[in-house]
């Protein structure tokens, strides 16, 4: 079966993945960052215990894994596969995470909070997303008693996920917003509204190769119906006009980006060394060609594949050592040039 990240889903010239996010804390421990360490090995084992003999969602394949005695690579190949976030990767502290074996779920232990619930699809499928977090968040709650509030809601960490605690996010690809420079004005209309846009890793990551990942920033007062709805029906209206500025590229100028796209298929078909910024904004301008039917033979689910085995992590781990910036570059180059061979082109 294919993974998440590599798959195509709804909308997926132009989403290319979304993520429904849950922040729970049990009532009778301390923050992650203000206990100890036999607390937070406590709410290690509590969870690991709750979802390995849990029922119903629960009942699918899940790996626990202890970030105590896990190297610095395998915490990146993670990061990378967006199954846990950079801040539980660096933490020193007693966490983890439990994985599913389709690597949908994800859950994460002692970042922020207790736990950070995740579901994650390709494309623009939050309500689907959303109806699976829904379902696991109450299985965790029948063993676990997570500190909850009548008036504020679900407590947490950081104030600014207080209340359903619900964040809903979609990953974007918007070359020609970038290309026209209308993406500024979209940066501005949706932080406006309450809308955080990061890039590809999220907090505190640049949009490289012309990947945005929007999310709502306030979850109090907000049912999570209104979250999951407001995320995807800002998300459809980028997508419309992302579309719409891709066909207007065309048909102003139609031989100026084709020569953009081949140029850019070009140097990822010949490099002998390319840094892993340079090949995602190449294969942004080759993604947008195989949007446009401009390179017959190559499909989302090859570059989609080729975005995550380009990045450090993973070219380290199939290594099987680690790699100086040079040899990952090398390395990088040959792997892509392999991947970009298709009869005809």
């Amino acid at each position: 079966m294919t993974k998440w990240y590599i798959d195509k889903g709804p909308e997926s010239d132009v989403v290319l993945s979304c993520r429904v996010r849950l922040a729970r804390n049990f009532t009778e421990y301390p923050y992650p960052h203000r206990s100890t360490p036999e607390v937070r090995r406590r709410v290690m084992d509590r969870t690991v215990e709750a979802i390995l003999h849990g029922s119903g969602v629960m009942s699918q394949e899940f790996r626990f894994i202890d970030f105590t005695k896990l190297p610095a690579v395998e915490r990146q190949v993670l990061v990378e596969k967006h199954l846990v976030s950079k801040e539980l990767a660096d933490s020193r502290i007693e966490c983890g995470a439990v994985i599913s074996a389709s690597e949908n779920i994800s859950i994460m232990l002692n970042e922020e909070d207790h736990l950070r619930i995740q579901v994650l699809g390709a494309g623009l499928q939050l309500d689907e997303l959303w109806t699976l977090a829904d379902k696991l968040d109450n299985q965790l709650a029948d063993t676990i008693d997570f500190a909850y509030d009548a008036k504020f809601g679900y407590l947490t960490c950081c104030p600014t996920n207080i209340g359903t605690a619900v964040r809903a996010s979609a990953m974007l690809h918007l070359p020609a917003l970038v290309m026209t420079g209308y993406i500024k004005g979209i940066l501005e209309s949706v932080t406006k509204l309450g809308v955080a846009v990061r890039g590809m890793f999220g907090e505190n990551t640049d949009a490289t190769g012309n990947i945005f990942q929007i999310s709502n920033q306030v979850t109090l007062g907000r049912s999570e119906n209104d979250i999951i709805t407001g995320v995807r029906s800002l998300a459809n209206q980028i997508v419309e006009q992302e579309r719409g500025l891709r066909q207007e590229l065309i048909k102003q100028n139609g031989i100026r980006l084709e020569d953009r796209i081949s140029r850019a298929y070009g140097v990822l078909r010949t490099a002998r060394i390319i840094s892993a910024e340079e090949t995602l904004q190449k294969l942004s301008d080759v993604r947008l060609g195989v949007n446009l039917g401009l390179l017959p033979g190559l499909d989302e689910t090859k570059l989609n594949t080729l975005m995550l085995d380009i990045q450090p992590g993973n070219i380290q781990q199939k290594a099987g050592r680690a790699l100086r910036p040079d040899d990952r570059d090398t390395t990088r180059a040959d792997l892509v040039r392999e991947s970009m061979k298709v009869p005809g082109l």
